[in-house]
């Protein structure tokens, strides 16, 4: 795998100056509390499920342009993502919360998986594409290409902005946001992204991943509760 993508001039690609360079020194001075951490995860997922640690798929990014952005792989090998498409389908035509799949529950991930996708961990890998010149540490997430075909023409003014690990939709309430309000957080970073607003986004996601990790346990306890519930009325009968 090419690590560095020599091809990538930030200056004409979109990305400030300014912003390549809080991005690169932001990673380098994290790299001692991220190493471990990183560790560890790819020995969990080594130990819970077969396959690569790594998990890659084509991403649209700034202007349109398509990359393939990486992950630590959550789901069992083979997943099939046709339920995911149908679930995006529903959330971009109704005013329903952005929830992930797997909140309320979904068979496709591996033990630990949920967790590490609450904590948002498993986006980690993303720091290679951010070191490539294809992702920020601050933007819109990248979309997959099947989605970004749905967008309607002023929904697309966010691939203005270069694709991001955290951003402004994600400190702004991210999963109980809809759709629309989502895409309206994105177009209003890019037209106004600058280095004091991705400072204070980059100051807010932890504890904007507290708030989701939160939502996901009390998410699991309301699903535990039911199932109780369901398995108890069923002996009742």
């Amino acid at each position: 795998m090419n690590f560095f993508n020599n091809n990538v001039q930030p200056d004409k690609a979109g990305l400030p100056r300014w912003k390549r360079v809080l991005d690169v020194s932001l990673i380098l001075l994290a790299l001692p509390v991220l190493i471990p951490l990183i560790l560890v995860i790819v020995a969990i997922i080594r130990i819970v499920s077969k396959g690569s640690i790594l998990f890659q798929q084509e991403r649209v990014g700034f202007l349109g342009g398509k990359f393939m952005c990486l992950k630590f792989r959550t789901m069992f090998v083979g997943a099939d993502t046709v339920s995911h498409q149908g679930h995006l389908h529903h959330l971009i035509n109704s005013d329903a919360p952005m929830m992930k799949m797997d909140s309320h529950g979904d068979s496709r991930i591996i033990l630990f998986g949920r967790w590490l996708r609450s904590s948002g961990l498993d986006e980690l890998p993303q720091l290679i594409n951010v070191l490539r010149g294809e992702m920020s540490l601050v933007g819109p997430r990248p979309c997959l290409p099947y989605e970004s075909e749905k967008y309607l023409p002023w929904q697309k003014e966010r691939f203005n902005a270069m694709p991001g690990l955290t951003g402004l939709w994600q400190v702004n309430g991210k999963n109980r946001t809809t759709f629309v309000k989502m895409m309206q957080l994105d177009i209003q970073y890019a037209r106004n992204k600058g280095l004091w607003l991705d400072l204070g986004i980059i100051l807010k996601t932890i504890p904007a991943l507290m708030v989701q990790i939160w939502d996901t346990h009390q998410e699991k306890k309301s699903l535990s509760r039911t199932a109780k519930t369901v398995l108890q009325a069923h002996h009742n009968q």
